[in-house]
């Protein structure tokens, strides 16, 4: 799935409506460049939940929890992690749940120590605006994406 997005306001909608098709659960990898809008997509998900605080990018904190009535989201940036056994340092592991989901920013800082994901969802600038690519990796990420396509609204 791909889409081409001109706004911060379609980045928000984006998360808005993946927040609804991820039933509060999964593991989704954000992939992209500095400014890429990852965190933007991740407070887009939040919203999705009806959380209206502030979503800083977790940079310096690797994670910020979120209790919400519909589930705990998870938050990661692992732009610092100087090495993926840190994430064991971290007790990480237990935040990786089926009740839970996580949105990891720089998944690749983690490779070896992060489960594998349900989407890899890539965020790139393009001349004609910021492409989004997501990709199903188990089955229920293409449940997530099922359920997104068939309710999206541009």
């Amino acid at each position: 799935m791909e889409w081409i997005l001109n706004s911060e306001e379609d980045t928000l909608k984006l998360g808005r409506q993946l927040a609804l098709a991820s039933e509060c659960r999964g593991l989704f990898y954000l992939e992209g460049s500095l400014g890429s809008g990852k965190t933007t997509l991740s407070r887009g998900i939040l919203r999705g939940f009806k959380y209206e605080g502030k979503v800083p990018s977790p940079t310096w904190t690797l994670v910020e929890p979120y209790e919400l009535d519909s589930g705990c989201v998870y938050h990661f940036d692992l732009y610092r992690l100087g090495a993926p056994e840190e994430l064991d340092l971290l007790g990480a592991r237990e935040y990786f749940s089926s009740r839970s989901l996580c949105l990891v920013e720089w998944p690749d800082k983690g490779e070896g120590s992060l489960p594998d994901a349900d989407l890899r969802i890539r965020m790139d600038w393009r001349p004609e605006g910021r492409h989004v690519s997501i990709t199903p990796v188990s089955q229920h990420g293409h449940a997530v994406c099922s359920r997104l396509q068939a309710h999206y609204v541009a």
